[in-house]
């Protein structure tokens, strides 16, 4: 079972918190801010296509990939009504294969986390590069080594009327992984249910790592700043948002 398959069909009730508005307006100004005018973007990991369903409202032609299948059911019958709905791909992220460039690329709420081998890692921001048109933007987010610590040993809960999930979350500072084993319980029509199991990891990857990686697939013009502001990242940071360019005329 890929990760997020078993809470694919409860993922947004339980993750109402999310400010997706919010982070379309901040990535909608990052794109106004581009020297290459933004017309088609890439969504890296979409999940429920929440964030490639607001940016298709306002114009943006989205390719939207994930490597769940049942995270990408959900998201087609959320774009279902869109006038001009995202492409979905079901596609693991160092495997991504468009066959057209986009104009820009984004992947948000720690999707790079879960990429826990090196080799994943840079083959992903290699094809990311290798999709994006010269002078296109890549805009991400991971969470931070600072929070990734933090969570070790604790206990999150989340509940709505049918559904209720407990994650469980370690972390192995020699490993740099941060595990969530997840239980999540679903009421069925007759009042009995259902329970499922997942695990997910998360690397803590150092900012300096990534920028060598980006560095290392051609990027340029790396900047880092705190979460959805453009302010430098503080040193109790949970989240950073990475920017950075394809140059104009490529090496």
């Amino acid at each position: 079972m890929s990760s997020y398959d078993a809470l694919a069909a409860s993922y947004d009730a339980l993750t109402v918190d999310v400010e997706y508005r919010r982070r379309a307006d901040y990535l909608t100004r990052q794109f106004h801010r581009s020297a290459l005018p933004v017309e088609t973007v890439l969504d890296l990991a979409c999940g429920t296509g929440t964030m490639a369903c607001l940016l298709a409202e306002r114009g943006y032609r989205m390719i939207a990939v994930d490597g769940s299948e049942e995270m990408l059911t959900q998201a087609a019958w959320k774009a279902a009504a869109l006038e001009q709905p995202p492409m979905f791909l079901h596609q693991s992220m160092p495997r991504l294969h468009l066959g057209m460039e986009v104009d820009a690329a984004i992947s948000t709420l720690d999707a790079l986390n879960y990429l826990t081998r090196t080799a994943d890692l840079r083959e992903t921001l290699r094809r990311v590069y290798r999709w994006l048109r010269p002078g296109g933007l890549f805009l991400f987010d991971v969470n931070t080594p600072y929070k990734l610590r933090r969570m070790d040993g604790q206990v999150y809960l989340d509940e709505t009327e049918d559904s209720y999930c407990v994650w469980r979350t370690f972390y192995a500072p020699g490993r740099k992984i941060c595990t969530y084993q997840v239980d999540l319980f679903r009421l069925n029509a007759n009042g009995s249910w259902d329970r499922a199991f997942e695990e997910h990891r998360e690397r803590a990857w150092g900012r300096e790592e990534l920028e060598t990686y980006l560095t290392e697939a051609g990027f340029g013009a790396v900047t880092v700043t705190g979460d959805l502001t453009s302010r430098p990242p503080a040193a109790e940071e949970d989240r950073w948002i990475f920017r950075c360019q394809k140059p104009v005329r490529p090496r």
